[in-house]
């Protein structure tokens, strides 16, 4: 274990045995993975993937079949572990007659902060989330996105050092996935720690340091977005000045595409393409644009899990 790992997952399995037949199922297989501190880190995969059993795991709300976990240094579960964590579950559920100020204040008691203290925590994590004016309300009032909100703020009641979301764009509209990625970036600013799930994956390009895939159970592909994604190439996206009474349909390549637009052709390109040397045979034309088209993270996502799905 390094000196700036905060969250270091070995060897993890969890089989669960199901049903009067006693099925069993492997929910995660042997997933191994490092946080850093003040790094945000993302924890991608489709739904039934592992990920809920994983976070559950790592925090400590049920037992590896093997591996282990530790954060800061602490063995999971343990109490010393768990008091330097904030957690927001998926789907969480709350009192319905409690207000999130109420639900607050029971947070903080519950992490032994004095009145006046949590009473402060509270005023500003409730304005910092957008619940200022909804304070006092009973949450059964609650919009579920307003009970995600609240969720997010009883996770940074105890201001902790490592922040563990699972899911936390669930339910939010654009205008609050953005506020929720701009707290999150402000939470590694400060020098925190965020590990989140989520199948969002334009949040994750946004704001990840690093992420890993999972898929039935595996882990796969953990590293920076940008590494992942650099060293694969999809083909080349070529746009031509084509005279309009030239046939571009005979300067298509094979395995290529094209469309006309006016004098303008977009050519889409195979990657075995030779770019230069096609360019080079050709007459009477302009190059307007050419561009590399370079694997997102949609598609290392979807290749991942359709090769797992096929294994």
């Amino acid at each position: 274990m390094a000196a700036d790992d905060v969250i270091t997952v070995e060897n993890l399995s969890k089989e669960f045995v199901l049903g009067v037949r006693l099925k069993r199922v492997r929910a995660v297989v042997n997933a191994s993975f490092t946080i850093k501190r003040g790094e945000i880190f993302g924890f991608v995969g489709p739904n039934g993937a592992g990920k809920t059993t994983t976070i559950r795991t790592l925090m400590g709300l049920i037992r590896p079949s093997s591996g282990r976990c530790t954060i800061l240094g602490h063995p999971v579960p343990s109490r010393a572990a768990r008091l330097q964590v904030g957690f927001l579950p998926e789907a969480p559920y709350f009192y319905d007659y409690l207000s999130a100020r109420e639900l607050l204040e029971l947070c903080g008691r519950l992490f032994g902060m004095d009145p006046a203290t949590r009473t402060r925590r509270a005023n500003q994590l409730l304005a910092k989330v957008g619940l200022g004016e909804a304070a006092d309300r009973p949450m059964r009032k609650y919009s579920k996105g307003m009970l995600q909100r609240a969720g997010l703020a009883q996770a940074l009641i105890n201001d902790p050092e490592v922040i563990v979301l699972d899911e936390p764009m669930s339910g939010l509209d654009p205008i609050g996935r953005k506020e929720v990625r701009d707290l999150i970036s402000e939470l590694a600013a400060a020098g925190k720690t965020v590990f989140f799930s989520t199948h969002i994956l334009p949040d994750v390009e946004a704001i990840c340091d690093r992420v890993a895939i999972i898929s039935l159970g595996k882990v796969h592909d953990v590293g920076p977005v940008g590494t992942l994604l650099q060293a694969r190439i999809l083909g080349t996206d070529v746009v031509l000045d084509v005279p309009e009474e030239r046939d571009h349909a005979a300067l298509v390549p094979p395995g290529g595409k094209a469309r006309r637009v006016g004098r303008e052709v977009a050519f889409v390109l195979p990657p075995e393409v030779d770019v230069d040397a096609w360019l080079r045979s050709l007459e009477g034309v302009r190059v307007r644009q050419v561009s590399p088209r370079k694997e997102s993270l949609e598609d290392l996502y979807v290749r991942v899990t359709h090769r797992e799905g096929r294994a």
